[in-house]
C-alpha cells in the first residue's frame, strides 16, 4: 500500500507470479484508482507493466510518480502509436508466467489476481481464466450494456464460451488472465482493423485453447462516453462482423458443403456480405419468418421460410443464426434442435 511508503520490487524480492498488463492514454481522470486496487490485491507478487501510449493528460507523470513509490510498478513509454501496439510492447515486458489485464478506468477486487492464479495454478489445462463482472456506476449503465453483462454472467464455462463465441466476445478482456507462453505463441495481438480482444480470443479458441472464468464478480467495468467501444471504428458492429466471418470461414465453414444463413435483416445482409466478398463463402439461401421478404432475394439467393429449411440440409450444412433480435436466438434454437442439429456442430449463433 502507498501509506507503507516504498513498496519493494521483484528484483530484490521473489519474481513475480502475475504480471498486470496495463495500456494507459489519457485517463488521469480513474487511473488512480484502477492502481489503488492493483496496489490492493492479496498476491503481493505482481509487477504492473504499465505503458503510456502518448498520454497528453498527465497520465504519463501520474504514472512516474506511482512507480517511484512502488517498485512493482514499471512504466514504459511509448509515442501515441496505439492500443495494439501499447499491449504488445507491454507484453513482451511482462516476466510472470502468467498475464493479468487490466485497463485503466477499471478496478479489480482485492482478491481478483489471487483467485485466478489459483484457478491456473490448479488447472493446468486451461490457458484462459476471466471471472464474473459488473458494470459501474450503474445508474449510468445502458440497458444494452445490462443485457450484455448478464449475457457474458451467464457463461462460466469453456463448452459454454466455445458454444457461443461468434455471438460477441464471451469474456471481457480487461478481466481475464493469460498464460505468457500461450499469448506469445498465438503471435500476441493483431491490429486487423477489428476488435485486438476479440480477435485473440477466436484465434486462441481455435488453437485448442482452454478458456474458464471464475464464478465471482472480481471485476467492476467502469462506463463511460470516452470508452473506445464507444468511439473507435474498429469496435463498430461492422468490424465485430468482419472478424466473425473470418474465423467461421476458416474454422466452422471451412468444410461446409452449404452455408444457409437465417435472418435476412441488416444483421444477416452484413455477416453475408462479409462472408461473400470477404472470405468468399457461397450462400446457398436465406431463412426468414417475415412474409415480406420470404419470396426475395438477398445477395442473389432465395428467402425461404422456416418450413423449407429441411429440404436444405444436408449431412455438409452448416446454418448460421444471424438475428439480433431479443429472444430470437432460443427461438431460432428450438427449430433447429427440432431438425436434429447440433449447435456447434451443425448450427451456430452469430448475433
Amino acid at each position: 500500500m502507498r501509506d507503507r511508503g516504498k513498496v519493494s520490487s521483484w528484483h530484490e524480492m521473489e519474481r513475480p507470479s502475475v504480471s498486470v498488463l496495463l495500456p494507459v492514454r489519457d485517463a488521469a481522470a480513474t487511473l488512480e484508482s484502477c492502481l489503488w486496487s492493483l496496489q490492493r490485491q492479496s498476491l503481493e507478487r505482481i509487477e504492473v507493466v504499465a505503458v503510456n501510449d502518448g498520454s497528453r493528460d498527465g497520465s504519463d507523470r501520474l504514472l512516474d510518480r506511482w512507480a517511484a513509490e512502488d517498485g512493482r510498478i514499471r512504466v514504459l513509454h511509448q509515442a501515441a502509436d496505439g492500443l495494439v501496439a501499447a499491449l504488445n510492447l507491454g507484453l513482451a515486458r511482462c516476466s510472470a508466467p502468467l498475464v493479468a489485464r487490466m485497463d485503466a478506468d477499471d478496478v479489480s477486487h482485492p482478491h481478483r489476481l489471487e483467485l485466478q492464479a489459483a484457478y491456473l495454478e490448479k488447472h493446468r489445462d486451461v490457458g484462459v481464466v476471466s471471472c464474473l463482472v459488473q458494470h459501474f456506476p450503474r445508474r449510468g449503465v445502458g440497458e444494452g450494456f445490462r443485457i450484455y453483462e448478464a449475457w457474458l454472467n451467464s457463461l462460466r464455462d469453456h463448452e459454454q464460451m466455445e458454444r457461443e463465441r461468434f455471438i460477441e466476445s464471451p469474456l471481457a478482456h480487461p478481466s481475464a488472465m493469460v498464460r505468457r507462453d500461450g499469448l506469445v505463441d498465438a503471435g500476441g495481438y493483431h491490429d486487423r482493423g477489428w476488435p485486438e480482444d476479440y480477435d485473440l480470443w477466436l484465434r486462441l479458441f481455435e488453437a485448442g485453447v482452454r478458456f474458464a472464468k471464475v464464478g465471482k464478480p472480481l471485476f467492476f467495468w467502469r462506463e463511460h462516453g470516452r470508452r473506445l467501444t464507444r468511439r473507435d471504428p474498429r469496435y463498430a458492429p461492422a468490424a465485430f462482423l468482419r472478424c466473425k466471418a473470418h474465423y467461421l470461414s476458416r474454422g466452422p465453414l471451412a468444410a461446409a458443403g452449404r452455408v444457409v444463413v437465417w435472418g435476412a435483416g441488416r444483421t444477416g445482409r452484413m455477416l453475408s456480405k462479409c462472408l461473400v466478398d470477404q472470405e468468399g463463402v457461397a450462400i446457398e439461401a436465406f431463412i426468414d419468418i417475415d412474409p415480406d421478404k420470404i419470396g426475395r432475394r438477398a445477395r442473389g439467393r432465395p428467402i425461404e421460410p422456416p418450413e423449407r429449411l429441411g429440404a436444405l440440409l444436408t449431412p455438409r450444412t452448416k446454418v448460421l443464426a444471424a438475428v439480433g433480435s431479443r429472444g430470437a436466438r432460443q427461438l431460432i434454437r428450438s427449430r433447429l434442435d427440432a431438425l436434429g442439429l447440433t449447435e456447434g456442430v451443425d448450427y451456430w449463433c452469430v448475433a
